[in-house]
């Protein structure tokens, strides 16, 4: 595998970027969606279906010796581990060789995981494949997210962005209705249910990994990486395809960036980038991220067990309440997206945070009054993560464009491995304990850490959040190759420019920089 199939080193000047931002909206680029986007439902249908099936696989006659509290604990652990380690594997690799390539391999290596999930005959085969499965989701949040933000119009990025990691939630309704047809021993043996939802999240998979093979790969990543002449071909590709969607011309672009190409970026760099040069928003990627995983946690984490124990819900009934939840959660981003790009990300980032917090402190204070049924509570679940959910989406959506391009897929492994470490580690730790006594003291406790921590991250980001709506990946951050204006009038007097695709090759230096 190589970094670059040309000559990098070179300086050139180009108008990439303010081409791509300046398309309307089209049939293309739902295919961008349509490829990258659809994953995350893969990802809510696996949680979701593990979760709901594991008193079907610690049932004799599953085909698989293992408890109920192994597939919750170990094997959910291990899937956040695999998670964590792939997200921060896979970043890497990510920024290092390119966009298409990492996703293309995240999804097989998911696909094949899960497949093998399918056939598992021992508890040691399932943890394995858990772990596999987990590591090829969390280097599929790095690579897409990316693509997306670097492929996808300034004016419809958060949205865009937003819908897609929101359509998690379509998968978890799928998974909880899954989950009832997988126990339903009418229908289905008891050892061939739960194998059956994995198979079927196997087929998805290969279904969604045909039509990623039409994704391009980015442009912008082409470009710093010295190969130039395919970004050109790529953009100018796009181009012709919108056009002849849109039945006529397209808008001039505006705006051009001067780079200096290079093969790869530094781990010294790139902490000193994120964590010094971006400090700030550093501060904020971490404070939204572990905002939204402690409220997830402390409703998500014990919903079952708390319909269970306070309302006498049978368990093979809940996936019917969670699936209402789930759809709350979709419809947060679905209809409140299009905000993020006309009212701005720091208004809509701080008030779903906010807003999401304020209504779980409601709620808690309703439950531990005794004012809530089963039906009203999750009522109340679904109008607190109707909000959360779109705040949520927005923290993926934040460290995913604030950061330079260079250190893109490795900012948003960092904070996602960050966040979902806390959401599946601490959490359940915390979470566990206070939900699964019965003790209505303890489950107020719960809902009360959720949602302060919720609060405090949407005061963080009222101060902190960056103002990004329909503005350039470039002009939010500038990529670390990026030339000055000083260095740009030096090079001018000091050189005569060259022609090339992509961009006009400003100067040849004698060696490329590490």
């Amino acid at each position: 595998m190589t970094t670059a199939e040309a000559e990098t080193g070179r300086t050139v000047t180009t108008d990439i970027p303010a081409r791509l931002d300046r398309l309307p909206w089209s049939r293309w680029h739902w295919t961008i969606v349509i490829g990258l986007g659809t994953v995350w439902i893969l990802d809510g249908l696996e949680v979701t279906v593990v979760g709901n099936i594991a008193s079907r696989l610690s049932e004799p006659g599953s085909g698989l010796s293992i408890s109920s509290g192994q597939v919750t604990g170990t094997a959910a652990a291990l899937y956040v581990a695999g998670a964590c380690i792939g997200a921060l594997f896979w970043g890497r690799l990510t920024d290092r060789f390119g966009r298409k390539k990492l996703f293309m391999i995240t999804l097989a290596v998911y696909l094949a995981a899960t497949a093998l999930t399918a056939i598992s005959f021992d508890a040691w085969w399932f943890f394995l494949f858990r772990f596999l499965t987990g590591f090829g989701i969390g280097g599929e949040y790095a690579a897409i997210n990316s693509a997306i933000d670097e492929l996808i119009p300034a004016n419809y990025r958060g949205r865009v962005d937003l819908i897609i990691n929101g359509s998690f939630w379509v998968g978890a309704v799928g998974g909880s209705l899954l989950s009832i047809l997988a126990l339903n021993t009418s229908l289905l043996a008891a050892d061939v249910g739960w194998r059956l939802t994995f198979a079927l999240g196997a087929v998805l998979a290969l279904v969604i990994l045909l039509v990623r093979r039409h994704v391009p790969e980015s442009p912008r990543w082409l470009l710093i990486h010295g190969r130039d002449r395919e970004a050109e071909e790529v953009v100018s590709g796009i181009e012709r395809q919108v056009a002849r969607d849109k039945g006529e011309g397209l808008p001039e672009p505006h705006g051009e960036i001067t780079i200096h190409q290079r093969r790869s970026v530094s781990f010294v760099e790139i902490a000193r980038t994120v964590f010094a040069d971006y400090r700030r928003r550093s501060i904020l990627g971490f404070s939204l991220f572990i905002g939204q995983a402690f409220l997830y946690n402390a409703i998500t984490f014990g919903f079952g067990a708390i319909l269970s124990k306070f309302y006498d819900i049978p368990s093979d009934h809940t996936g019917y309440y969670f699936a209402v939840i789930a759809v709350g959660n979709f419809l947060g981003p679905l209809l409140l997206g299009k905000l993020f790009d006309t009212v701005g990300r720091r208004v809509m980032i701080s008030s779903t945070y906010l807003l999401s917090g304020l209504l779980l402190f409601g709620t808690a204070w309703l439950f531990g009054n005794g004012s809530l049924n089963a039906t009203t509570l999750t009522a109340c679940w679904c109008v607190v993560l109707f909000f959360a959910s779109a705040g949520a989406s927005s923290a993926y959506l934040t460290v995913s464009e604030v950061f330079p391009m260079e250190t893109r897929a490795m900012s948003i492994a960092f904070f996602y491995a960050l966040g979902t470490a806390a959401g599946g580690i601490s959490g359940p730790l915390l979470f566990a304990d206070l939900t699964s006594a019965g003790n209505t003291g303890d489950t107020v406790l719960a809902f009360q850490i959720g949602a302060g921590l919720m609060c405090a991250a949407g005061l963080v980001a009222a101060f902190l959040a960056v103002n990004a709506e329909r503005r350039s990946l470039e002009d939010i951050a500038k990529p670390l190759t990026a030339v000055t204006q000083k260095a740009k009038a030096a090079t001018a007097r000091g050189r005569d420019g060259r022609g090339g695709p992509g961009g006009r090759d400003v100067t040849p230096p004698s060696s490329s920089p590490a």
